[in-house]
């Protein structure tokens, strides 16, 4: 308790040094102003890094480019369980980058203090499995700052990393997938990227954007993920769904990690001649109706999937909007292909989770209805 008051009480003197108390800035409404730029840069330089390091290179510019953007959570100031803020304090300062007590709801709460100030607060979750103690804060408060003040006042540069689900050997307690518990929340965004390209662009226009965001990081990808990433400021849109592969007979709507599962599925399908679309969400709330409902028509079958389990999970929203604007167009039932309803497992992992084969198996039952 010493430590969590003591530090509670550096972290508001510091602020309070900085920037005083009560000041507030308004928030810009233009989220992508740097698009443009990524457009007519599309030729600059370009390193092949992994995901991780996306992460790592979005945050060092967000600091750059803004003064009052700060970066704090658990570690982050050594560079994090998965070194996605090495080198941040070094450059920063411990002023804009430091660890905070072990304590999500603090964590969360201090960070809309912060946003409400009219910063940039960037709040790290450790381990998307421990946001649960922040959910008050998330739901009651973040979520719910602009609208009880009727616009007066917002935490709208709040953005909340976390870390979500399997890693291949993290259990009950590091491997889950909460997402589908936010998309429940109108008053955030809740965005989760693919690669490293996506994780850098979508993560900067998150922090940038006027409005509370939960931007949950796939962690099996951290290091696994590897691609070309341009080395320059770029933001990419929110809301804007993405059709990675193109096809005519089934269409799969996945995102995160299980991008990279599904695609593996639509290659072995096309060898048996079937002819998959894949669209990657990106952001689920608010998600891309219209792209998706747009390959539904011209496919006529859908399957979802997703690592959470398959009960209340995001994909019987998809599910349930697609039956209200495709019905006469469906020639099958919406398929789901979703972990278990189950706890995570340890050593049952491989059977709990969504793999190739069963996406593959169910998108030949869903084509031969």
């Amino acid at each position: 308790m010493k430590l969590e008051m003591g530090t509670g009480t550096a972290l508001r003197n510091i602020i309070g040094r900085r920037f005083g108390h009560g000041w507030k800035r308004p928030f810009s409404t233009a989220t992508c102003d740097v698009e443009n730029q990524h457009s007519a840069n599309a030729n600059t330089n370009a390193k092949s890094i992994n995901l991780y390091s996306a992460i790592n290179q979005a945050l060092h510019i967000a600091l750059e480019t803004d003064p009052r953007a700060f970066v704090f959570g658990e570690d982050v100031s050594f560079g994090g369980v998965f070194r996605c803020t090495t080198g941040l304090a070094d450059r920063f300062g411990k002023t804009r980058v430091f660890n905070t007590p072990l304590c999500e709801q603090g964590i969360v709460g201090f960070g809309i203090g912060l946003a409400a100030m009219g910063n940039r607060a960037i709040a790290e979750i450790q381990f998307a499995d421990y946001i649960y103690p922040a959910f008050d804060q998330i739901v009651n408060e973040a979520a719910k700052f602009r609208y009880r003040s009727g616009n007066q006042f917002n935490c709208g540069g709040l953005t909340i990393r976390a870390p979500y689900g399997a890693v291949g050997h993290g259990g009950h307690y590091h491997s889950q997938s909460p997402e589908a518990f936010f998309c429940h929340v109108p008053g955030i965004k809740v965005v989760i990227p693919r690669s490293p390209m996506q994780a850098k662009g979508l993560l900067l226009s998150c922090i940038r954007d006027p409005n509370p965001v939960v931007f949950f990081e796939p962690k099996w990808l951290y290091r696994l993920a590897v691609g070309e990433v341009p080395e320059h400021d770029y933001m990419l849109p929110l809301s804007e769904a993405e059709v990675i592969r193109k096809g005519s007979d089934i269409t799969l709507v996945g995102w995160g990690a299980q991008l990279s599962i599904m695609e593996q599925a639509c290659i072995d399908a096309e060898k048996d001649g079937i002819s998959c679309e894949l669209i990657d969400l990106k952001t689920l709330i608010p998600w891309d109706k219209e792209t998706v409902e747009a390959s539904v028509r011209k496919t006529g079958r859908v399957l979802i999937s997703h690592e959470a389990p398959v009960t209340g999970g995001f994909g019987a929203e998809i599910s349930a909007s697609i039956v209200e604007r495709c019905f006469l167009r469906l020639e099958a039932p919406v398929a789901r292909v979703c972990g278990l309803d189950t706890p995570f497992p340890l050593v049952f992992e491989p059977f709990y989770m969504p793999t190739k084969n069963k996406i593959l198996d169910t998108i030949k039952a869903t084509v031969n209805y």
